[in-house]
């Protein structure tokens, strides 16, 4: 294969994914089957809900829809691909595919990295500047902060898309994971990585960032709630930035584990499996999250609900 200058002979890649487990191959399909359609559904009914009801045109639920969007980009750069291979004897994928999934993947990963610190800003305007909350969210800066989300992920995943380019795949071609990620990605490759190797190290910083922002915010969050003198009013408190802590919390430690483990030559048959848990399940699950315990969304849910019973009602 020539482009841009450079000679590669690996023209696909073979994704191994779950095909050392034949015998439960129908069972993982169904799964991650059920798992993908039901996450979808979930996250195309909260973007949906809270753009029918007027009373969910908040900061934090703009952001929510926003989240539910990249989740959606997220899973399906890598779950459709792997579903299909399930039935392949030869579980390939194309140079440019397994190129175009990494960049698809890495933009919209790193948007949700984004977008989760936004939305952490944005409670902690809520909680710790509960006077001036409209004027300091106001609709231009969620704009702006959502934008900045995207184009944050877009550039650094550019960079990297730019980085992995100009590296050589000479053979072997075979990938021990169900998607194209960089760390496989650079095993395989038969020139010098050290620069993408920096390059990463320095866009870890990137995400490092991310985790300091919110951490940062929790704290004040957290200093404030212990300020309020009625229990009722520090559990309302809480509650409303529970779902996102909760959200928080399982994004950046199932894939800091995964990666660590990476990085620390931890068994690839764990790793395939935990990567499931933070590529697949946890961004599917997110609309659950918020609206297990979220009043808000429930209540449209049954305004929603009325008001279809009322147009039911007047057609027949």
């Amino acid at each position: 294969m020539i482009g841009g200058g450079n000679i590669t002979e690996v023209t696909y890649f073979i994704l191994l994914g779950f095909s050392d487990f034949p015998r439960i191959l129908p069972v993982l399909f169904l799964i991650f089957l059920v798992i993908y359609i039901t996450g979808l559904t979930w996250n195309l009914s909260l973007i949906f809900l809270i753009r029918m009801d007027s009373l969910l045109h908040t900061p934090m639920y703009f952001f929510l829809s926003k989240l539910s969007f990249t989740d959606i980009c997220y899973v399906t750069s890598t779950v459709p691909k792997m579903l299909s291979n399930f039935f392949q004897k030869q579980q390939t994928i194309t140079f440019v595919g397994c190129i175009a999934q990494y960049f698809i993947f890495s933009t919209t990963g790193l948007s949700d990295s984004c977008i989760l610190t936004a939305m952490a800003y944005d409670r902690y305007a809520a909680i710790c500047k509960p006077l001036l909350y409209s004027s300091i969210m106001s609709p231009s800066l969620c704009g702006r902060m959502a934008l900045g989300a995207y184009m944050a992920g877009l550039t650094a995943s550019l960079s990297q898309l730019c980085a992995l380019l100009q590296l050589h795949f000479c053979g072997p071609n075979v990938i021990n994971h169900f998607l194209c990620d960089m760390p496989e990605l650079l095993i395989l490759s038969c020139t010098d990585t050290f620069f993408i190797q920096v390059m990463l190290a320095v866009f870890s910083i990137f995400g490092i960032t991310n985790v300091l922002i919110i951490l940062i915010s929790y704290g004040y969050i957290g200093i404030s709630i212990m300020k309020i003198t009625s229990a009722k009013g520090r559990s309302k408190a809480f509650n409303t930035c529970a779902s996102h802590l909760t959200t928080v919390s399982l994004f950046y430690t199932s894939s800091m584990f995964v990666y660590l483990s990476s990085i620390t030559g931890g068994s690839s048959t764990f790793d395939r499996f935990a990567s499931v848990l933070y590529t697949v399940v946890i961004p599917m699950m997110n609309p659950l999250i918020y609206s297990l315990r979220n009043k808000e969304v429930k209540d449209a849910l049954k305004r929603l609900q009325k008001k279809r019973g009322h147009r039911l009602g007047e057609v027949w």
